[in-house]
């Protein structure tokens, strides 16, 4: 009596009784397994010829809102920094506007340059939520990348190169797609040069990223690592083309105020001195920034001059604070009111309480993100014990978030 032939996978030998399907070709046949690493090596060689299908939510027409449209979007979700918001929606939309431009009959060959943008202001006033909202809202393609990891090409650390690979994963490797994204580099303050004299040994994290990104902001043809991480021979490179590219700058600019300082006088003295607007000026001192004191402060004035924009963002008070509490679309009071509703736990929360977590947050000089940290710390016991114990409701009080806030390792940080 004849053997019966066993049917295995052409591919990796699996014998039929260990794949869930095999199919039959005319010579042989290929598992499931082994269709879907197929179906990897496809897409990942398309990706690098740059001939890969446009990823779904990109692929509509760019559509360019008007200033004040988009003005009245970040209103819904960041509070405050008006200044900020009418600039960057300007700048915005001018980007964009250049974009879409039709030629027209008469047209006289005028080129508008990219308005690249750097954002001036202390930890926790917006910086980056501006930059996300601002993409949520034009549908693009968007990345955020550290520019603390960033050393010059040749170096330990990560090429410059590797923030626009980020921006291509997002989009799955959408070329069309990523030419028209906002790429927002955050930090961009911690790549100031070391000394404001050159000096001999190389600044391979400071002066060394800051030349790196020269051409790049400028708008050139990148040779992109598909994978990031650093280039080697035989890589193969997507193309991309960085001229329709925003890129949005933020930094804190720890020292900043120092600079602005001894350039402005705020100290006149007079009978008609209005001490009020002294003061306020005093604490503000970044509404008079421009590219000079940035230059001081050691970013190059070849970087500058491709960053032409440059706007700041005021410190955040305690009204905008609260504001912030519960204003948004997203607001804290309404993320954690949502988080204890998804237990069917209805969450009150006393208006004394939003007071002293805005309190506790100036006293830090924690900014609007210091606001979460707070929250979190007061509310973690509850969240720990209230599920699964059949309340239905639970009245956050403040003499709870005090004991609570006082209990934890967070009271015994240190003032600056």
């Amino acid at each position: 009596m004849a053997k019966k032939e066993i049917l295995r996978c052409s591919f990796c030998g699996k014998p039929r009784d260990e794949v869930k399907i095999l199919i039959a070709g005319h010579e042989g046949h290929i598992c499931e397994g082994c269709v879907e690493h197929a179906q990897e090596i496809v897409d990942q060689e398309l990706s690098l010829a740059g001939e890969t299908k446009k990823s779904a939510p990109y692929n509509k027409k760019l559509t360019v809102k008007k200033p004040k449209e988009i003005k009245i979007f970040l209103d819904q979700y960041i509070i405050g920094q008006d200044d900020a918001k009418k600039i960057l929606a300007v700048a915005v939309y001018n980007h964009y506007k250049r974009i879409v431009q039709k030629p027209k009959a008469n047209d006289d060959e005028i080129e508008i340059e990219k308005s690249n943008i750097i954002m001036v202001g202390e930890t926790g006033t917006g910086k980056t939520l501006l930059a996300k909202t601002i993409a949520k809202m034009l549908n693009v393609p968007f990345c955020i990348v550290d520019a603390t990891v960033f050393t010059e090409a040749g170096y330990v650390g990560e090429d410059v190169e590797s923030m626009l690979t980020r921006l291509l994963q997002n989009c799955n490797y959408d070329v069309e797609a990523a030419q028209q994204g906002i790429v927002f580099i955050d930090e961009i303050d911690k790549i100031a040069r070391r000394q404001d004299n050159p000096s001999i040994t190389r600044d391979v994290s400071g002066e060394g990223v800051q030349q790196g990104l020269l051409k790049m902001l400028e708008g050139t043809d990148v040779l992109v690592p598909p994978q990031g991480g650093r280039k080697h021979p035989d890589q193969k490179m997507i193309p991309v083309n960085t001229s329709n590219i925003l890129f949005i700058c933020g930094g804190a600019f720890d020292g900043i105020n120092q600079i602005i300082g001894r350039r402005i006088n705020t100290n006149a003295i007079g009978f008609n001195v209005n001490k009020e607007l002294q003061n306020y000026q005093r604490q503000n001192l970044l509404q008079f920034v421009n590219a000079t004191d940035i230059k001081s402060f050691g970013i190059i004035p070849e970087l500058l001059g491709r960053l032409p924009i440059i706007t700041y963002l005021n410190p955040l008070d305690a009204e905008t604070l609260k504001s912030i509490l519960t204003e948004p679309k997203n607001s804290l009071v309404k993320q954690y009111t949502k988080l204890f509703d998804l237990e069917d736990i209805k969450l009150e929360i006393e208006p004394a309480v939003l007071d002293f977590m805005v309190e506790k947050a100036l006293e830090y000089k924690l900014g609007a993100r210091g606001l979460r940290s707070i929250f979190e710390t007061i509310l973690t016991e509850a969240m720990f014990e209230m599920p699964g114990t059949g309340e239905t409701s639970f009245l956050l009080t403040e003499e709870y978030a005090r004991k609570m806030f006082e209990n934890s390792k967070m009271s015994m940080l240190k003032v600056a």
